[in-house]
């Protein structure tokens, strides 16, 4: 892999890395019932995971073969499955990853870079 794939890659995953630990900070202490009166809240988290969608779009598919432990296809496909069309958010998936998922994730990310430096 060129130097400068490699590079972006780090990149990405590193914005990924950032987004995934905001999300989980803005539900620390907090429980599933409480994204149904904290719209603001709501909405960063999605926004957050949206972002982290998008920059793991990024990623070559070479670098994800190396990491293969990484769901990179749900993490593409997580920004479309919260919202379900009808201009509202999922509360109970966006709770599920930030709750479970994200920090599984947080840890494979993590652990990228400092494989990749």
């Amino acid at each position: 892999m060129p130097h400068r794939e490699r590079k972006n890659n780090i990149i990405r995953v590193r914005h990924m890395l950032d987004f995934a630990v905001k999300a989980v900070e803005f539900t620390r202490e907090k429980s599933r019932p409480d994204l149904d009166t904290d719209e603001m809240r709501v909405w960063a988290v999605a926004h957050l995971i949206e972002m982290m969608s998008h920059a793991a779009k990024s990623v070559t598919q070479e670098f994800r073969e190396k990491y293969k432990d990484v769901p990179w296809s749900q993490i593409t496909a997580a920004g479309a499955r919260l919202s379900p069309g009808d201009g509202g958010v999922d509360r109970d998936m966006i709770w599920t990853m930030a709750s479970r998922d994200l920090p599984v994730l947080i840890t494979k990310l993590r652990k990228i870079i400092r494989e990749e430096g």
